[in-house]
C-alpha cells in the first residue's frame, strides 16, 4: 500500500493550497484599486461620463474581489497557529509586529475608505470621492509593501539576533524591513499585479469589442490595456532581471535549480528545456544555447555558475518543480511583452479596434497574470525549500507536533469549502464581466440610511411649541 504523507508534507501542502487561492485576489484588487483611481481621475478631468460608467463596472468587481482576498488571506493567519506553531513561536518577535503594521496601517486605509468609495458618490461629492479611491489604491500598495517585507525577511534574513530560547528578535529594524531582496521582490510584485489587471481588463474589453466595436466602453478599456502591457511589460522583464541577480547573490541554490545546473561551470549554457533528475544529478534532454547562462546570470560569456552539487542533497531545492515553474513565469512574460508590441504596431496603423486577431490573443491571455502570479510564488516559495527562514530554520522543524490525520482532515475540508465558495465568487465575478461595460450602473448602490436607526414617529410642531410654553 501507498505510503501516507506525514504531518509536515500534508501541512505544507495545506499552506501551498491556501496561499495559491488567496495571492490571486490581492494580485488582482492591487492593479484594480489604481485602475479605479486613474479611471476616476480621467473623469474628474474630462467630464466623460464614459470614464465613470467604466468605474462603476470595475467598482463592483473590486468589491468582490476585495472581499475574497480578506477571507482567504485571514485562514492563512491562523494556519501559522495550527500547523506552524513553532514557526510562529520562533519568528513571531519579527514578524508579527511587521504583520501588525499592515493591518494598522494598509487594512485600516483600506477598510476606513472602501465603504465611501462603493457608496459615496452621490454623498461627499466627486472630489472627496475621488480621495477615497486614492486611499483606498494606495492601502493597497501599503498591503504589498508589509507582506513583501515579510516575505523577503523569510528569504533574505538581516537585522535580528537570536536570544537564549531559540526566537529571533529584532535588532534593527530598518534592516529588518529594507532586507536585501526586499525593493526587488516588492517592485517585481507590483508590476505583476498591474499586468494581471491590464491583461484581465483588456480580454474583457477584447471580450465586447468582438461583440460590438462601437462600444466605447469596451474600446477605452482596451486601448488603456494594451498601453499597460506595451509599458509595464517590458519594465517587468528589466526588473525580473534585477531580481534574478540579487537571488545569484543571496539565494545561489534556488538559481541553480532555476536554471537546472547540477555542476558548477564557466560559461554555463542556458538550459531552455530538459528534465531535471535530483538522484541522478543531472538536466536530462537538454536543449542548450551554450554560454548564454552565464550571460544573463553574470553579464560575463564566461562567468562562473554554481550547480546544485556545492550544496549537500538536504539543503537543496527541489529542481524539477523551480525549473518549470520559472520557465512558466518567464514564458508568460514574453507573451505579454509580445501582446503590447502587437498592439503598438496595429495601433499605429489606426486599426487597435479592429485587429479581431489582437483581440481574440487578448482574450486567451486573459488569465496570463494569474497563472503568472503563481508560477512567481511557486519559484520563490518552493526555492527556499528546505527552510523556512534561509539557511536558519528548517521547515521540518517549523511544523506543529500534529498527527497526519488531523491535517489531513483540514486539507479536505479546505479543498471542499474553497472550491465551493471561491469557486461561486469566482463564477459572479465572470457573470459581472459579461455584462457590457458601457452600460455603466447609474444608481448609487448602498443603503438608504445607517441600519439600525429606527424613524421616529411623526411629531404635530404645534403640541410641542405648547408644551414649551
Amino acid at each position: 500500500m501507498p505510503e501516507f504523507p506525514d504531518a509536515v508534507v500534508l501541512a505544507r501542502v495545506q499552506f501551498a493550497f491556501t496561499i495559491s487561492a488567496h495571492i490571486i485576489f490581492p494580485a488582482f484588487s492591487i492593479g484594480l484599486a489604481s485602475y479605479l483611481a486613474v479611471l476616476e481621475g480621467l473623469w474628474l478631468w474630462t467630464r466623460d461620463e464614459s470614464y465613470l460608467k467604466i468605474f462603476q463596472y470595475w467598482k463592483v468587481i473590486f468589491a468582490v474581489v476585495f472581499g475574497m482576498g480578506v477571507v482567504s488571506g485571514i485562514v492563512m493567519s491562523y494556519q501559522f497557529g495550527t500547523n506552524w506553531s513553532v514557526f510562529s513561536d520562533r519568528t513571531g518577535p519579527i514578524l508579527g509586529p511587521l504583520m501588525g503594521y499592515e493591518v494598522l496601517s494598509a487594512f485600516f486605509l483600506e477598510a476606513g475608505f472602501l465603504g465611501v468609495m462603493l457608496f459615496g458618490l452621490n454623498r461627499v461629492g466627486p472630489k472627496l470621492h475621488f480621495l477615497a479611491t486614492l486611499m483606498v489604491a494606495v492601502g493597497t500598495l501599503i498591503s504589498a509593501f508589509w507582506i513583501l517585507s515579510v516575505n523577503s525577511w523569510m528569504q533574505t534574513p538581516a537585522g535580528f539576533a537570536i536570544n537564549e530560547v531559540g526566537q529571533f528578535v529584532p535588532v534593527d529594524w530598518w534592516a529588518i524591513v529594507f532586507n536585501p531582496s526586499f525593493p526587488y521582490r516588492l517592485v517585481h510584485m507590483v508590476l505583476a499585479a498591474y499586468l494581471t489587471t491590464a491583461f484581465v481588463v483588456g480580454g474583457v474589453g477584447a471580450w465586447h469589442l468582438l461583440r460590438d466595436r462601437r462600444d466605447r466602453g469596451a474600446r477605452i478599456m482596451f486601448s488603456m490595456a494594451m498601453w499597460m502591457a506595451l509599458i509595464v511589460a517590458p519594465l517587468q522583464v528589466i526588473a525580473g532581471d534585477f531580481h534574478g541577480l540579487n537571488t545569484l547573490e543571496h539565494q545561489p541554490a534556488k538559481v541553480a535549480a532555476m536554471e537546472g545546473h547540477y555542476e558548477t561551470r564557466k560559461g554555463a549554457p542556458l538550459i531552455l528545456f530538459g528534465l531535471p533528475d535530483d538522484e541522478a544529478e543531472e538536466t536530462r534532454h537538454s536543449v542548450e544555447i551554450p554560454k548564454l547562462g552565464s550571460l544573463i546570470l553574470t553579464h560575463d560569456w564566461d562567468g562562473e555558475v554554481q550547480g546544485l552539487k556545492a550544496w549537500s542533497k538536504e539543503d537543496r531545492p527541489p529542481a524539477a518543480i523551480l525549473f518549470w515553474s520559472f520557465r512558466v513565469m518567464v514564458a508568460i512574460g514574453l507573451a505579454m511583452v509580445g501582446i503590447g508590441l502587437w498592439s503598438a504596431w496595429v495601433r499605429f496603423r489606426g486599426r487597435l479596434h479592429d485587429s479581431v486577431w489582437l483581440q481574440r490573443a487578448a482574450v486567451a491571455m486573459a488569465p496570463s497574470g494569474f497563472l503568472a502570479v503563481l508560477a512567481g510564488w511557486v519559484t520563490t516559495e518552493v526555492g527556499r525549500q528546505p527552510w523556512t527562514v534561509s539557511g536558519l530554520l528548517r521547515t521540518a522543524d517549523s511544523a506543529s507536533p500534529l498527527d497526519a490525520a488531523a491535517v489531513g482532515a483540514s486539507l479536505v475540508a479546505f479543498v471542499v469549502v474553497y472550491f465551493a465558495v471561491f469557486g461561486s465568487g469566482t463564477f459572479y465575478i465572470l457573470r459581472l464581466m459579461s455584462k457590457r461595460p458601457e452600460a455603466g450602473i447609474h444608481d448609487e448602490i448602498g443603503p438608504t440610511r445607517a441600519a439600525g436607526i429606527t424613524p421616529a414617529p411623526a411629531i404635530d410642531p404645534d403640541r410641542v411649541i405648547r408644551h414649551m410654553k
